[in-house]
């Protein structure tokens, strides 16, 4: 008995975080970005400081993308058509520079957190 409670309590403990953290990133100010053709949109985005946000990406192209600004340590892969979500921990004040490293020459997006 013991040995089959177990992993009900693991898998129990891991859907309550799971969903703790999905309504946490729900709750945050959000923020579109589409990536396109080979391009970020907006490539120039206003944030506040101070707060952590959520960003959606959707990828509108043909191709994958690849979301990522290292300083950050914000990496992320979509597919043709896939949707998902980074969350970003308070920024000081400042300019970020994020790329689709797929695209270098025009995947770019400038996050302005003020």
């Amino acid at each position: 008995m013991k040995a089959r409670a177990l992993p009900a309590a693991v898998a129990l403990a891991t859907g309550l975080t799971f969903g703790w953290l999905l309504a946490s990133a729900a709750e945050l100010p959000t923020f579109h970005v589409v990536a396109k053709d080979g391009r970020l949109l907006p490539n120039r985005l206003e944030v506040p400081a101070g707060q952590k946000i959520k960003l959606t990406l959707t990828n509108d192209g043909r191709g994958p993308v690849e979301f990522e600004n290292l300083d950050l340590r914000v990496e992320k892969v979509l597919g043709p058509g896939a949707t998902s979500f980074i969350v970003i921990h308070p920024l000081k004040p400042g300019t970020y520079r994020f790329i689709d490293e797929f695209h270098v020459d025009t995947g770019v997006m400038l996050l302005i957190a003020k």
